[in-house]
C-alpha cells in the first residue's frame, strides 16, 4: 500500500510539475508583453528591468558636434541703395519662405550641416544614378518624385492608410510651398529623389539606399534629412476621429498668446511630460520611474482613447520645465515643446532630425539641458535648475531665440528645402520628364497641383504613366 501510495503522489505532482512549466512561460511572456504594450502607469521598476530595450536603442546614443552652428553669420548689403547690412529680423522676415540665397545662409548658419554630410557621403560613393532610384523598391509610406523646370512632380506613392496618405501629402504640400516662394524659381536644379514618411528608414529600406527621411540614425549616412509633415500641419487620427493640431505657426501662436501673460517664474516650477508609454517602454517608463516620487514631478503617462492625463500642446507651456523622450524612433513633438519658454530636458537622442544640429547642451548658447538616456541624473539636473532660476530661465530665452524665433520658422524651413534640393542635385543624375508609351510621348509624373484634386483612395497607391 505504502509503495502504492508513494507512486499515486509522483503521478500528481509530476502532473503539478508539468502544469507549472507550462504556465510560468506563458504568464511570463504575458507580463512582458502587457509591459510593452500597455500605456498605463502600472508596472513595478524592476518589470521595467527586464523589458527588452527593443527599437529604443537605449544603451546608444548619436553624439555629433558642428562648429559653424549658432555662430553668427557675415552681414552683407542687399544693393547698393541701402546703407545698413542685411540682417535676419524675427517678426519682419520669420514667415518669408521666399529668402534669397544670401539671406538663407545668412539668416540660418548650421542649418544646412547634415546636407552638406550627405553630399559628401555620396560624392565618395559614386552619386546617386537613375538606377539606384529603379533599385530601391516603394512600399507603404513611400514616395517618388522629381522637380523639374521648377514644377513638383508626383512618379509614384504608396500608402498603408490615411496616417500615412497625410503625413506624405503634407511633406509634398511644404516642399510645394518653398518651390512657389523662391525668387529663382525656373533656375531650381531638376531633381528625382525618393522619400519616406515612416518613423524608422529601416523598415522601409535597405542599408546603403538614398533616401529623404524625417530622421536618422548616424550609421544611416546614406539618407538625407527633411522637415517633418507638422510643420505644414497635423491633424491626428485616433480611432478614426480627428485630433487637429494644426499648422505649426498656428501652435506657436496659440503659445505666444499664453505666454503673452505668463513670465518664466510665474510658470509652473516643474518637469512637465505627456506620452504614450508603449512607443518606447523602457525608455519612457524609466522616465516615469525616476520621476515619480519627487515634489517636482508632473510627468504622467497619456491615453489618447480617454485622453486620460491630457493636456493641449499650449498648457505644456505652463511649465517652467518640458521633459523629451524619442518614441519608435523620433519623437516629432520636439519642435511643440521647443515653442515654449521653457527648459527642455532630454535625453541623450540616438536620432538626428533636420534642426537638430542646433541643439546646444552647455555654454553661453545652451538652449536645452541632457540627461542619461536612463535619466539617473534627472534629480540632480532638476535640483540645480530649481536652485538656478536665473540660469533656468537663461537657458529657456536661448531656446526661444534659437528654435521659435529663428530655426524652426516657416522661413528657416523654405530655406532648408531649397538648399537640400541644391545639394541633392550636386550628387544625383538629373531626371528625364518624358518617355515613350505605346509609341506616345508622356511626362512620368504628375504635376503636385493636380495630384492634389485625386480622391484619397487614388491617392493611397499612385503610378503615373
Amino acid at each position: 500500500m505504502l509503495a502504492n501510495a508513494g507512486s499515486c503522489l509522483s503521478g500528481k505532482g509530476g502532473r503539478i510539475l508539468g502544469l507549472i512549466s507550462l504556465c510560468f512561460p506563458a504568464a511570463l511572456i504575458w507580463i512582458l508583453w502587457y509591459a510593452v504594450n500597455s500605456d498605463r502607469d502600472d508596472v513595478h521598476p524592476i518589470l521595467n528591468q527586464l523589458i527588452p530595450a527593443g527599437h529604443c536603442a537605449c544603451q546608444t546614443a548619436t553624439i555629433f558636434e558642428c562648429s559653424s552652428c549658432l555662430e553668427p553669420a557675415p552681414e552683407f548689403v542687399v544693393n547698393a541703395t541701402e546703407i545698413e547690412p542685411w540682417k535676419f529680423e524675427y517678426g519682419r522676415d520669420d514667415r518669408n519662405a521666399g529668402l534669397s540665397e544670401q539671406q538663407c545662409w545668412t539668416s540660418f548658419p548650421g542649418l544646412f550641416e547634415d546636407i552638406s554630410r550627405g553630399a559628401r557621403y555620396w560624392n565618395e560613393n559614386g552619386g546617386i544614378s537613375r538606377q539606384a532610384l529603379d533599385s530601391v523598391k516603394l512600399v507603404a509610406g513611400m514616395t517618388r518624385a522629381m522637380i523639374f523646370d521648377g514644377d513638383l512632380y508626383v512618379v509614384s506613392t504608396k500608402s498603408k492608410g490615411e496616417d500615412h496618405r497625410r503625413k506624405i501629402l503634407a511633406s509634398l504640400s511644404a516642399m510645394h510651398r518653398a518651390l512657389a516662394a523662391a525668387p529663382d524659381r525656373r533656375f531650381m536644379p531638376n531633381i528625382e529623389f525618393i522619400f519616406s514618411v515612416e518613423d524608422k528608414a529601416s523598415d522601409v529600406t535597405g542599408i546603403g539606399d538614398p533616401m529623404w527621411v524625417f530622421a536618422r540614425r548616424a550609421s544611416e549616412a546614406s539618407l538625407f534629412l527633411m522637415p517633418d509633415f507638422g510643420y505644414w500641419a497635423w491633424d491626428n487620427i485616433i480611432d478614426g476621429k480627428n485630433n487637429e493640431i494644426g499648422a505649426y505657426e498656428d501652435v506657436v501662436e496659440k503659445v505666444r498668446d499664453l505666454e503673452s501673460e505668463l513670465d518664466f517664474s510665474q510658470k509652473e516650477d516643474k518637469l512637465v511630460w505627456r506620452g504614450k508609454l508603449s512607443f518606447a517602454p523602457k525608455l519612457r517608463r524609466a522616465l516615469l520611474n525616476v520621476a515619480r516620487s519627487h515634489d517636482w514631478s508632473a510627468v504622467k503617462e497619456l491615453n489618447w482613447r480617454v485622453k486620460r492625463n491630457f493636456l493641449t500642446l499650449e498648457d505644456h507651456c505652463r511649465f517652467q520645465y518640458i521633459a523629451h523622450v524619442e518614441g519608435r524612433s523620433y519623437s516629432a513633438s520636439l519642435k511643440y515643446r521647443q515653442a515654449c519658454r521653457s527648459v527642455i530636458i532630454a535625453h541623450k537622442l540616438q536620432y538626428i532630425q533636420h534642426h537638430h544640429y542646433l541643439l546646444s547642451s552647455h555654454g553661453s548658447t545652451q538652449n536645452y539641458v541632457e540627461v542619461e538616456r536612463d535619466f539617473q541624473d534627472l534629480p540632480a539636473k532638476m535640483e540645480h535648475l530649481l536652485a538656478n532660476p536665473a540660469e533656468a530661465e537663461r537657458i529657456a530665452d536661448n531656446s526661444v531665440k534659437t528654435f521659435r524665433e529663428r530655426y524652426l520658422t516657416l522661413a528657416a524651413e523654405a530655406c532648408y528645402w531649397r538648399n537640400l534640393w541644391g545639394g541633392y542635385a550636386s550628387i544625383a543624375e538629373k531626371p528625364e520628364l518624358w518617355t515613350e508609351v505605346e509609341g506616345k510621348r508622356v511626362k512620368r509624373g504628375l504635376r503636385y497641383e493636380t495630384f492634389l484634386l485625386l480622391s484619397s483612395k487614388e491617392m493611397l497607391e499612385f503610378g503615373y504613366s
